[in-house]
């Protein structure tokens, strides 16, 4: 959308000649989120007309100070609205806030608590809304690390920033405006989002990615909106980064298998290193020549990581080859399981429930489990 554009479409959202003004709904779902939580609502407050718009914080049962924080601002801002989601996970929270909203509302833009948003994010939003005929608009995600952060954060946000950790996603590699397939979800139009039966609660991730597929075959038209980019603040540690990876390769694994689609050449990438790496461990003991193979994928991601290092003269980046290793490995693993579990599911319902029973102690690490870090956990 260019600026004359832009201009116009905001002329028509806020200065409607025919229409009342839109009542939008904004849904943070939230769990343990006390480091980010008050500068995710701070940001939102205040961005569309007063009386216009509520913000429902959803809320999986933080045992943090999150949901103290969240009803505080709720004191001093009315539209701020605490509310509890028994389910816990995302796909589930802004399911909800689309149950709850007001009987007004017409537009729900989804805000996730692991990120800030610009003074104009939901006014671009609703606007690219209303005026292209889209059912749903996403938006570019920046990565970068708080200030002062974490030390590790600096070195993930590098790595999720470049295209060796996203793959070359066009929402995270500076997106031009026009309709895609899939972005990061920012909103929608009600109606439609309800028409479809929202996101499926059975995804605990890539549940958006799964809906985009759904939304494309219903008929609806999803619109980039590179003019309202969302700055995401990643996990600062490596155990949290490897269980958000592994979940969301399986997430993705299960999209593919329910709607029968292939897996593009950059996904398949990770699985090849997670196989390179596996096989070369293997052969060591016998050839270790074949062995020494295996040292050649993480001696590239630490070339990748020392390049940034010195190029940006920030000591920390040097994690940022770790920080790359524990993505990709831990998607494939995601990936690989999530895949042979939806088959086996798909193939043999009854073996795949006695299994699930014999894993019973490993489900935490499995895809397709609730825990407590589903959701934008710091």
């Amino acid at each position: 959308m260019t600026p004359e554009q832009l201009a116009t479409a905001d002329e028509a959202v806020l200065a409607p000649p025919d229409l009342a003004l839109p009542f939008v709904t904004i849904a943070v779902p939230s769990l343990n989120e006390e480091h980010y939580i008050e500068a995710c609502i701070t940001s939102l407050i205040g961005q569309w007309p007063d009386g216009a718009y509520e913000i429902l914080v959803l809320d999986g049962g933080s045992t943090d100070c999150t949901r103290d924080i969240v009803a505080a601002v709720g004191e001093r801002h009315s539209a701020v609205v605490l509310v509890s989601n028994p389910r816990r996970i995302q796909a589930a929270a802004i399911n909800l806030a689309a149950q709850l909203a007001c009987e007004r509302a017409t537009v729900l833009v989804r805000a996730d608590a692991h990120a800030i948003y610009a003074p104009d994010f939901v006014r671009r939003c609703v606007a690219a809304l209303l005026t292209t005929g889209a059912t749903s608009v996403v938006v570019p995600m920046c990565t970068r690390a708080r200030m002062p952060g974490p030390f590790l954060q600096e070195a993930i946000a590098a790595a999720q920033s470049s295209r060796l950790g996203n793959g070359g996603a066009a929402h995270r590699i500076g997106a031009s405006s026009g309709f895609v397939e899939h972005g990061h979800h920012a909103a929608f139009d009600l109606d439609f989002f309800r028409a479809i039966g929202g996101y499926d609660e059975s995804f605990t991730h890539n549940e958006d990615a799964e809906l985009d597929v759904r939304v494309i075959r219903a008929g609806g038209r999803i619109w980039m909106c590179a003019e309202a980019p969302v700055t995401y603040f990643p996990r600062h540690r490596f155990g949290r980064l490897a269980e958000q990876y592994f979940r969301h390769g399986g997430g993705r694994a299960r999209t593919l298998r329910k709607h029968g689609l292939r897996p593009r050449p950059r996904q398949l990438i990770p699985v090849a290193a997670l196989g390179g790496c596996m096989a070369a461990a293997a052969a060591a003991p016998f050839d270790p020549v074949l062995g020494l193979l295996g040292l050649l994928y993480p001696a590239f991601c630490m070339s990748w990581a020392i390049t940034q290092m010195l190029r940006r003269r920030d000591p920390r980046l040097i994690a940022g080859g770790a920080a790359l290793m524990t993505m990709h490995l831990a998607w494939a693993l995601g990936f690989v399981i999530g895949f042979a579990r939806a088959r086996q599911a798909a193939a043999a319902p009854r073996y795949a429930a006695t299994q699930a029973g014999l894993a019973a102690p490993l489900l935490p690490w499995l895809p397709g489990a609730v825990t407590a870090t589903e959701v934008d956990e710091s």
